[in-house]
């Protein structure tokens, strides 16, 4: 393992873990990925791992550049910075500081040149290219809000930036001019989520603008919201926006196209220079590609499938980043890194096996110098070599870890897990650990597991406050010894004693968060509200007896931030601190001197989780909380004294340890491997051995209420916590000592059972008011009295509900009323017809408010005073002579009864007729500017509320005159019910009311009769109503008892006189002597039976006279109230004709109204419209004004470096001009040779500086480095043409090396010339790109200014153009359509030359008609002609037609017995009576056949149905039969053979009989279905019509 470079510190480390983040090659054989505060570099052919730390914390955004081997990364703090690192040196090469406050979230290097892509987030989300070499910012662009995704150079062109978020994609061109550089953004437009493209709308600038005839021009969008500014620019509505695919990987490809794969299953390409898109794939991909390298392995797995391949996949599906080599693929997955080759038959070879999740701890392997074991939370177990930290092995517990610990005394360790439960592994082997043991002490996590140092104890801390204490020795398997809860003493459940552990308290001056003892009663605290670690030395006299508070006798400062915790070395002689902010400080435990300080992580990855010291004390184990890195820390530099003391302590330990460690490890080597059995019992009691025999009575239940029996134990007992078998083992205990009490309680709880349950059935016997109460059969008055205590609680809880909702609901109702009945001014309600459906409502009206009356009265003094400040402009303009004046009165006299009839129609009204004062408002042509229209508003809702209040007072009148008239009719009604009393008549007076509708008041009020629940009473409410009640008893007993009114009633049935009502009661009684017989009777009594008769004849002619009398006037009464009601219903009937005229000319106004808002909110917009585009225009005259300035810089540039340019070329051609003058003294054939070496060039070593860097896209980056390498190579190749081989023949050495320093000269000049002649080009081209960006910037500056032109002529248009709205007579426009017609050139004329023109027209008309009548006429005679020809001719057909049939009729036999016999009818009837008599012959004789058939029929269904009550009995034999077989099979095992074989025979002998008899059942059915055939045959044959 190499130790990181850059460690000044007194500790060394060594780093393992991964982070779950990219990772790539740095070089061809070498691959590197952050972890925490570290960057690893893993050699894929020795496995050997080097280690670079952040020098300020955790790693943020990583990238790396195998082209150029450096590697860039970020750290995590304010102000961050990016380091660039080369490799293998790891030497700084530079820092790169920007503006980014926060973090940086994704770096880049470009394929070829020395660029670096950055991302800051927020606040400044700006985008930044650099040049890392030169440490040069080059551009820079701000995308505020925007959280990016991924990010990546084009490899082909670096001038091109992939940039991608999470719903759009970008790409960014960075445009070059010689040393200036430019971002521009190029947006690509995605799909939408189902993979159709749609085309670009611009909302602020529409492609053309529509004029609608009625609702007049189109605005864009932003106007009609009411938006300016950038809002504007970017507002889209709700119902514009699709959502498009969501981009989450992306790669480039070799012609600049990009694979795009989206979050919906499609991959798309993009092509970088037009910005299409073009979807790609469509099936939705599996869920695991969502990383570039996902979907570039998806994309080549598919390629050779087509190619008829199989692909391997990887060993894990979820893979989060990949890799290229020139070997094959790199993956990393959760902790793994994989390399595929296909050269090696596409085998996965995994090269890094690492945790997947972050660790959980940490701790050495007994005996603490060699080995280390960690786990992580998703509970995987690894052993690392010490030395160098290798992975030596790994074990997945498939559970989430919440605790580790290793034991001293053996090679074994403890993992606690969330579950609540302990596995103990076998680390003696550390290449193959295993599983022996586990418990499972509780339902509740594991917080923490601790060794003594002894290793004969093991403590584990769970929730709840249980603190359990095992037995940590593998040879007494593990045992748990009990657990403290509460100081409670050791019994059947195993809670230990608070005397068996010493517990001491103490009360501290300051909170700790941890704390560690030494042994001289001393304890060092790590402070939670201060940083402080404070010294407290406790007293053994003042523990819990004097509960004090002990004072800090040191407190050391801290340079710490967050919660901590303390760690002591084994020898006790070094303190450990560490906090959230990451950084481990060591203290000498008595000075309290830094000893060293590590930052080994970081506060951003949530500081450090857990550390602890070797037993030796030469390392330390630190793992952080989220960052997944584990560190192990080895002193570089410390004392010597220090080394001997802890090296003492390790083998004084050690001395006491090796025997018991021995003797351990080889019982723990014997102990089987731990498999999960379900049907295992008790695991957790080896100790116990458990008896496996409980009787039966002590393991069960009884209920109350029928005494069923239910077993205790139904759960398996491997769910069963420790805690709860030993529960369930001191009951089941419990339950065999005391067997016998159980069954003599149960037995008599049944009888005191039985006992109650016969009393309540005597109970419900007796009568009503002997009965108990079900509640006083309950024995159990604690537990009743507790049941009625819960549901007084209850009740009141309820009440106490019941109370604030009726309280929330009472405030509801008052403000409902306060807003919709107080705040009205007028209540809505209604009229209703007597005999009629009808029903007129009033209009609901609220009180005008102050400021409306305000805005009311201010704007009719206007309008006052305009109408005034008009008359005096129309006195002043009065020039005209009296004769003119005179003329014209006559005229206006005429046009004032015109005006009078047509002022309704120019009004647009009838407002004036139904109470409206339509003379205050403005002519409907002169409401131009925006105060008239907003001061016309105010005028017709005023005239809406006069509407409305007209009506209201006719409204009011009606209803008034409804309750009159139901007043009469109840007067009415008395007397009417007087007479029918008198009439002895049942008949049912019709008595009319108001409802509700008519009366609203009497909604706010309730009634006793609409309350159906049963009012609750008090007691004291109760006995004063019963109070009342018996005084009104009293009171109506003493009205009774009145001796005076009891003789009136008996003597004159309670009157003193006979009035005229009573007449037709009254009757005369007869004489006394009416029982008497006739001829009995003397003369008086005679004449006193004739006066008799005369009274009563003359009695009964009264009652009829009166009789006649009542039913008249009852008649009238009743005709009167008919005419009375009918008239008010008349009455209704007008008033809602009267509402719905009202409601028109209401909507009349309120026509108006929407035309006044509609015209001022097109207003609105046109003015919101025009203060957008003016600052528009302002933000691009800006930019034109930036751009022009742009273009002056580059044009004074390009000028400049043109005269550069020439000069180059100058020099150039003077070099080879002088070459001449410089090799004149060579003779004429050597000058001839050297000058054609002087042109001669070497081949170009492109090919040559592919191969060696590796670079498949190119170099063509353009930089002053590439050109300076490009002038390298080219010397190098100029050094062999340089060689004394190529020296002409007899030239001298020195002239051959002053002419290679003139060719030298001269390539360096051409390739000055080539270089600066591109970067002229370049310069020109971006020169030619600003300015097509001025010229567009122009041409929208135009379209803006037109635009503007274009809202000025709408607005003069709308201020010009009014709506005006005619009230015109039904009738008089007739429209053959709905549609509305195109009025835009339309006049208005008098109505008279109208008329005038339709009385001519119609005067044609009448003529035409006449003249077409007679035409109709004529052509109706000729007409009937023509039928009459035809129908004759069609009569002469048809008659040459029956001749020519008579002709051709033939004659059979049949017809010629028709013609020859002469009674024909006569042989027919006697030829069908023969027949009927044939058939009644054949009917008898089938109904014979049918009845034989029946009969045989009948006698197959008995036999039929004996032979099933056969088979069923049979059946039930062979049921019977087959349990006495299996009875015989079991007495065949203990009994002789031969019997056995003599019952077999004749069972044989029995199913061979049912085998017969079902073969006869089988034949009779055959029999039976043959018969039915034949007798259907028979019928059909005999019936054949049925």
């Amino acid at each position: 393992m190499a130790l990181a470079v850059q460690d000044p510190d007194e500790l060394s480390s060594w780093v393992q873990g991964f982070s779950n983040k990219d990772f790539g090659f740095i070089d061809n054989q070498t691959v590197c990925y952050p972890c925490g505060n570290y960057i690893l570099f893993l050699d894929i052919e020795t496995k050997k791992t080097t280690v670079l730390q952040c020098p300020t914390g955790q790693v943020g955004a990583f990238a790396t550049n195998g082209n150029h081997q450096v590697l860039a990364f970020s750290d995590r703090r304010l102000n961050p910075v990016v380091y660039i690192y080369t490799f293998p040196e790891l030497n700084k090469l530079t820092e790169l500081k920007g503006d980014a406050q926060l973090d940086y979230t994704l770096l880049a290097f470009s394929f070829t040149g020395p660029y670096l892509a950055s991302y800051s987030s927020i606040p400044e989300f700006v985008l930044s290219v650099w040049n890392w070499r030169e440490n040069i910012l080059l551009c820079s662009e701000s995308q505020p809000g925007v959280t990016a995704t991924s990010l990546s150079f084009n490899p082909v062109n670096w001038q091109q930036l992939c940039f991608v978020n999470e719903s759009s994609v970008t790409i960014w061109c960075i445009e070059r001019s010689n040393d200036e550089h430019h971002l521009k953004r190029n947006p690509v437009k995605l799909p939408d989520g189902q993979g159709s493209a749609s085309p670009h709308e611009d909302l602020f600038f529409p492609v053309s603008h529509s004029e609608d005839p009625y609702y007049d021009p189109d605005l864009p969008v932003s106007a009609i919201a009411g938006l300016v500014g950038d809002e504007a620019e970017t507002f889209m509505p709700r119902n514009y926006i699709k959502p498009s695919m969501h981009p989450t990987a992306h790669c480039w490809t070799a012609a600049s196209g990009i694979y795009m794969g989206c979050r919906e299953g499609h991959v798309l390409t993009i092509d970088a220079e037009t910005r299409s898109v073009s979807v790609l794939q469509e099936k939705p991909l599996p869920e695991y590609i969502c990383k570039i390298s996902d979907m570039v392995s998806y994309v080549r797995r598919e390629e050779q499938k087509k190619k008829g391949g199989k692909p391997k996949d990887l060993q894990k599906p979820v893979l989060f980043a990949m890799a290229f080599s020139n070997e094959g693929l790199y993956a990393a997955g959760s902790g793994t890194v994989y390399t595929y080759k296909p050269a090696h038959n596409g085998e996965a070879v995994k090269l890094l096996d690492t945790c997947s999740s972050c660790f959980l701890a940490a701790d050495f392997l007994a005996p603490g110098n060699k080995y280390c074991v960690s786990v992580t939370i998703s509970g995987e177990v690894q052993a690392w070599f010490l030395e160098d930290g290798t992975c030596l092995s790994k074990l997945n517990l498939d559970i989430e870890a919440t605790a580790m610990a290793c034991c001293p005394s053996s090679s074994s360790v403890a993992v606690g897990t969330k579950r609540g439960q302990i596995y103990f592994l076998d680390v003696t082997e550390v290449e193959a650990p295993r599983i022996v043991h586990r418990i499972f002490l509780s339902k509740f996590p594991v917080l923490s597991l601790h060794y003594d140092q002894s290793g004969q104890f093991l403590i584990a801390r769970a929730t709840e406050g249980h603190i359990f204490i095992l037995d940590a020795r593998p040879s007494k398997s593990f045992q748990v010894l009990g657990y403290v809860d509460n100081d409670k003493y050791v019994n059947e459940q195993g809670i230990l004693h608070a005397s068996a552990i010493k517990r001491e308290q103490y009360n501290l001056d300051y909170p700790l968060s941890s704390a560690v003892r030494l042994k001289d009663n001393v304890v060092y605290g790590y402070c939670t509200c201060a940083p402080f670690i404070c010294k407290y030395r406790l007293s053994k006299e003042k523990a819990l007896e004097d509960p004090s508070v002990f004072l800090a006798e040191k407190r050391t400062p801290t340079y710490q931030f967050g919660s901590g915790f303390l760690c002591l070395s084994p020898n006790s002689q070094w303190l450990a601190s560490a906090a959230e902010d990451g950084v481990l400080f060591i203290y000498h435990t008595l000075t309290m001197d830094i000893l060293a300080q590590k930052h080994c992580h970081s506060y951003e990855g949530g500081g450090i989780r857990s550390m602890v010291f070797s037993l030796d004390g030469k390392f330390i184990l630190v793992n952080g909380k989220n960052d997944g890195a584990l560190v192990c820390l080895e002193w570089k530099k410390i004392k010597k004294p220090e080394v001997e003391e802890a090296a003492f302590h390790w083998q004084s330990l050690l001395a006491i340890l090796n025997k018991s460690t021995s003797n351990e490890n080889i019982v723990l080597k014997s102990m089987a491997e731990w498999q999960f059995d379900p049907e295992s019992s008790l695991e957790s009691f080896p100790e116990d051995k458990l008896k496996e025999a409980p009787l039966k009575s002590s393991d069960v239940e009884v209920t109350e209420e029928d005494g069923n029996i239910t077993s205790l134990y139904s759960a398996s007992t491997n769910d069963v916590t420790w805690i709860s078998q030993k529960i369930k083992k001191a009951i089941r205990e419990e339950t065999q000592r005391f067997a016998n009490q159980k069954k003599e309680l149960q037995m008599g709880i049944k009888k005191l059972r039985k006992t109650i349950q016969q009393m309540m059935h005597e109970n419900e016997q007796v009568p009503d008011i002997e009965k108990l109460e079900q509640q006083e059969f309950n024995l159990d008055i604690e537990e009743q009295e507790r049941v009625q205590a819960e549901a007084e609680q209850e009740v009141s809880r309820v009440r106490k509900e019941i109370e604030m909702e009726n309280l929330a609901n009472h405030y509801l109702q008052n403000v409902i009323k306060h807003e919709c009945w107080d705040a009205m001014g007028v209540k809505g309600r209604t009229v209703k017809c007597f005999h009629m459906a009808c029903e007129v409502k009033n209009y609901p009206l609220k009180e005008h408010s102050e400021e409306e009356l305000k805005t009311l009265e201010k704007v009719l003094q206007l309008k006052k005073i305009e109408t005034a400040d008009l008359k005096v402009q129309n006195k002043n303009l009065e020039t005209e002579s009296e004769a003119v004046l005179c003329e014209e009165e006559g005229e206006e006299a005429e046009e004032v009864m015109a005006d009078d009839s047509t002022s309704y129609c120019l009004v647009g009204s009838l407002s004036s007729e139904y109470g409206g004062d339509t003379s205050i408002l403005y002519h409907q042509w002169d409401l131009h500017t925006r105060e008239q229209k907003v001061n016309q508003l105010v005028l017709l809702k005023d005239i809406i509320y006069q509407v409305k209040t007209a009506f209201n007072k006719e409204f009011d009148v009606v209803a008034q005159q409804k309750e009159q008239e139901i007043a009469r009719v109840k007067e009415r009604n008395l007397r009417i019910r007087e007479i029918l009393a008198q009439l002895d008549l049942q008949v049912e007076v019709w008595e009319p009311a108001l409802t509700d509708d008519e009366i609203p008041e009497r909604a706010l009020t309730v009634e006793d009769s609409e309350i159906k629940v049963e009012k609750y009473s008090t007691e004291q409410e109760r006995e004063k109503a019963e109070m009342l009640a018996e005084l009104e008893m009293e009171r109506r007993l003493a009205a009774t008892d009145d001796e005076r009114l009891r003789a009136l009633n008996d003597m004159m049935g309670g009157v003193l006189e006979v009035k005229k009502e009573d007449i037709l009661k009254m009757d005369i009684p007869p004489p006394p002597f009416i029982s008497k017989p006739e001829h009995l009777w003397n003369d008086e009594e005679k004449q006193i039976f004739r006066e008799h008769e005369k009274k009563v004849k003359k009695l009964n002619e009264e009652k009829e006279k009166y009789r006649k009398a009542l039913e008249n006037e009852l008649k009238k009464l009743e005709a009167s109230i008919q005419e009375t009601t009918q008239n008010f219903d008349e009455t209704v009937c007008k008033l809602s004709e009267r509402k719905v005229k009202s409601e028109m000319v209401i909507c009349q106004e309120e026509l108006k109204i929407v035309n006044l808002v509609y015209a001022l909110l097109l207003d609105e917009e046109l003015d919101t419209r025009e203060a957008g585009l003016h600052k528009f225009l302002v933000k691009k005259e800006k930019e034109k004004v930036k751009a022009a300035r742009k273009i002056q810089t580059t044009k004074n540039k390009i000028e400049a470096y043109t005269d550069t340019y020439e000069n180059a070329v100058v020099e150039e051609k003077n070099l080879e001009s002088g070459f001449a003058k410089e090799f004149a003294d060579v003779p004429d054939k050597l000058f001839d040779e050297l000058f054609q070496l002087y042109k001669h060039r070497p081949k170009a070593p492109t090919t040559e500086m592919l191969l060696d860097t590796a670079n498949p896209y190119g170099d063509h980056s353009g930089s002053a480095e590439d050109y300076q390498g490009a002038l390298t190579l080219l010397m190098k190749a100029m050094d062999e043409l340089d060689s004394p081989e190529h020296r002409p023949d007899g030239l001298d050495l020195s002239v051959w090396e002053r002419f290679c320093l003139a060719r030298r000269n001269k390539m360096e000049s051409e390739e000055l010339v080539k270089w600066r002649a591109l970067t002229l080009a370049e310069m020109q081209a971006f020169l030619q790109r600003r300015m097509d960006d001025d010229k567009k910037i122009k041409s929208e500056i135009e379209d803006i200014f037109q635009e503007l032109t274009w809202l000025q002529e709408e607005k003069m248009k709308l201020q010009l153009n009014l709506t005006v709205q005619f009230l015109l007579k039904q009738g008089q426009v007739e429209l053959e359509s709905t549609e509305i017609p195109d009025y835009t050139d339309a006049i208005l004329i008098y109505k008279s030359v109208i008329e005038e023109l339709n009385c001519s027209i119609m005067a044609q008309a009448e003529k035409k008609i006449a003249s077409m009548v007679q035409c109709k006429d004529f052509s109706k005679g000729i007409f009937q002609l023509e039928w009459e020809h035809k129908k004759m001719r069609m009569q002469i057909e048809d008659l040459k037609q029956k001749a020519q049939d008579i002709v051709t009729l033939p004659i059979s036999k049949d017809r010629q017995l028709f013609l020859t016999v002469l009674n024909y009818d006569s042989r027919i009837a006697h030829h069908i009576s023969a027949m009927e008599q044939t058939l009644g012959i054949m009917d008898k004789l089938h109904k014979k056949n049918v009845k034989t058939r029946q009969k045989r029929i009948k006698e197959l269904e008995k036999c039929i149905i004996i032979k099933d009550n056969e088979n069923y009995g049979l059946s039930l034999e062979l049921k019977e039969m087959l349990v006495s077989v299996s009875e015989r099979r079991h007495i065949f095992e203990a009994a002789d053979t031969q019997r056995v074989s003599e019952i077999a025979k004749q069972r044989y002998r029995e199913i061979l009989k049912q085998k017969h008899l079902q073969g006869l059942i089988k034949e009779h059915k055959k029999q039976f279905e043959i018969l039915q055939a034949e007798c259907e045959r028979l019928r059909s044959r005999t019936f054949p019509i049925l």
